[in-house]
């Protein structure tokens, strides 16, 4: 099985979705019969969820998965296709652009303070800022592919 890497970060995540279902299902007879550990429980869930959608926006959009307008056959035509990647590029490549750059300070002073939960003041709130980063950095990442391979089939 020859996996690209961007496959392979698709492919962990999709299995981050058990250990998430664990701790959010867990949260219950932690609060209730144990009487502790449920809002860790629920700080691990946030972290897991933070990357769990970071990675599967772009996981679905390259599957094309989204909900969408369905798009008439006149538009499949490779020209159309070079015309829809380039307006998505032109579109989102400055707001991209410009949300790294607004985030990228913010993403830093948490990693360097290790910013912990706000209740339970466990460490890793940090990881869910770095999380908006990938997020950010991935969707770039298939705008210019989508944009590339629309090049290449025209």
């Amino acid at each position: 099985m020859n996996l690209r890497p961007l496959q392979c970060l698709f492919l962990l995540a999709s299995m981050l979705v058990l250990p998430l279902a664990l701790l959010l299902f867990g949260q219950w007879p932690l609060r209730e019969w144990v009487q502790a550990g449920s809002l860790r429980a629920n700080d691990a869930a946030q972290i897991l969820f933070a990357f769990y959608v970071a990675v599967g926006i772009t996981a679905a959009s390259r599957a094309n998965t989204h909900l969408a307008a369905p798009s008439s056959r006149r538009a499949d035509t490779p020209r159309a296709k070079v015309w829809r990647a380039s307006l998505l590029l032109l579109c989102l490549g400055p707001w991209l652009l410009f949300m790294l750059w607004s985030a990228a300070p913010l993403i830093a002073a948490s990693v360097i303070r290790l910013d912990r939960f706000g209740e339970t003041l466990t460490p890793g709130y940090f990881l869910i800022k770095v999380a908006l980063g990938v997020l950010l950095l991935l969707v770039l990442i298939d705008a210019v592919q989508a944009w590339r391979a629309a090049r290449r089939e025209s």
